[in-house]
């Protein structure tokens, strides 16, 4: 089985965990990219500890889950964003003002959109979470 994008199917299995109420779910491939975004989901409150298991092959990453978090997903295409352009993406990808996070890949690494809005730096849009 060919995997098209590890984070859209990582992030996937999180939501779907925490719909039935599973304390921790495990997530294959592990990849640099999708640990960053749990570190952010992580500071956030949206996750609790995570830990790579190495398997001999690519990795695998076990997460445990807190209920805290209604829904997330991949944001695709990737958009490119100004350091003023983030309005747009809230309110189209969130449901209410101050309620949820974009998570942005920009020069000074993975983050929210409110860090990257405060140090004044543009992006891609990676994943939502709420």
């Amino acid at each position: 089985m060919t995997l098209l994008d590890p984070l859209a199917d990582a992030m996937s299995s999180i939501y779907n965990s925490e719909l039935i109420g599973q304390p921790e779910v495990v997530v294959a491939p592990a990849s640099g990219l999708i640990e960053k975004v749990l570190r952010v989901m992580q500071a956030r409150g949206y996750i609790g500890e995570f830990e790579r298991i190495d398997d001999g092959r690519e990795g695998r990453l076990r997460i445990q889950l807190m209920g805290r978090t209604n829904k997330c997903g991949v944001i695709r295409p990737r958009f490119p964003v100004k350091r003023d352009g983030f309005e747009k993406y809230e309110k189209r990808f969130l449901p209410a003002y101050n309620y949820g996070i974009l998570i942005v890949t920009t020069p000074e690494g993975v983050m929210t959109h409110e860090d990257a809005k405060s140090r004044g730096i543009g992006g891609r849009l990676l994943a939502y979470v709420y």
